[in-house]
């Protein structure tokens, strides 16, 4: 299908010298290029590409895009052919115009979150390298996160979540792990958790009442990284937006917390299960949402599904 992984995220942020402190000191984030305009561009240790996350300074805190790595540029004519076949217009960017990208597919999701596709992006390898590497970097900084796992998006109520669901399956071949319904039978989708790779999920969709990023999540080996993470969060005084806890859905362990611009962020750990071609779908009802959630105390948080980034305007 050509699509492998998540590729980068793209936010505006506010304080931008708060911001990047934070990324750099906190998560554990290195900035590996920075322009003219103060664009951080940042990576994880246990990334090779140039950057997964791109800071932009702005007057507002909300979401700009969301991109993934194909694996040749020959896949971005095909699924060029596939997503206008579909009734969605795209666009080529040529070259550099993604900053330290190749050829770039660009085009919106039927929720109308703008999306890339690319191949190639600059190589800088791991922080450990490639040849007898070290488990870890042992001068690395704050929680030390390994790579840009997943991003949560939401999508303006029920049927949005079951079109970007329904694109996503019939264009890309990614494979729905997980699914929240709701309706007198179980009839609509309120939430979809896809996957692209063997991992519970590359991508997930939310109904809420704007479209918007509801986080972005950094990967930590296990509990005992997900309960030093939290330490240095309140050695730091991270607004935390959920203590550590396990999820039903993917069975991953987590903590929800926000950067200084109230983007909210994820730390995720764990493996949860292999997501095979042939493995059945996991349905939650809606009478156990909340279970799902947080497995642990199963309690609702209803500002967990309303306070999220909400896209970016046109003259940001």
């Amino acid at each position: 299908m050509g699509i492998m992984r998540i590729g980068h995220m793209d936010l505006n942020v506010l304080d931008l010298k708060e911001t990047r402190h934070y990324y750099e000191n906190i998560m554990g984030l290195s900035v590996e290029r920075e322009d003219a305009d103060g664009t951080l561009y940042m990576k994880c240790w246990d990334e090779w590409d140039k950057y997964s996350f791109v800071l932009r300074p702005s007057k507002e805190a909300t979401f700009n895009r969301i991109a993934y790595k194909v694996e040749n540029d020959s896949d971005l004519d095909d699924l060029k052919v596939k997503i206008e076949a579909y009734g969605i217009s795209t666009e080529i960017l040529a070259a550099g115009e993604v900053a330290e990208c190749g050829r770039v597919l660009k085009f919106n999701m039927p929720s109308s979150h703008e999306m890339l596709l690319y191949a190639e992006k600059t190589f800088v390898g791991k922080e450990v390298g490639d040849t007898n590497p070290a488990p870890w970097p042992i001068d690395g900084k704050g929680v030390k996160a390994h790579w840009l796992d997943h991003s949560l998006l939401m999508a303006q109520g029920p049927e949005l979540v079951m079109a970007n669901t329904k694109f996503f399956i019939e264009v890309f071949g990614f494979k729905l792990a997980e699914q929240v319904t709701v309706g007198p039978n179980g009839e609509f989708q309120a939430a979809t958790w896809l996957s692209c790779s063997s991992t519970p999920h590359d991508i997930a969709f939310v109904a809420g009442a704007e479209n918007g990023m509801h986080h972005a999540a950094f990967f930590l080996d296990g509990w005992s990284d997900i309960l030093r993470a939290n330490d240095i969060m309140a050695m730091n005084q991270v607004k935390v937006d959920v203590t550590p806890q396990r999820h039903g859905i993917t069975r991953g362990e987590t903590i929800y917390f926000f950067d200084p611009s109230g983007h909210r962020l994820e730390t995720f750990a764990g493996l949860g299960y292999l997501v095979q071609p042939d493995m059945p779908t996991v349905t939650w009802t809606e009478d156990n949402l909340w279970r799902g959630i947080f497995y642990h105390s199963g309690v609702e948080n209803g500002a967990f599904t309303t306070a999220y980034s909400l896209m970016a305007s046109k003259d940001a």
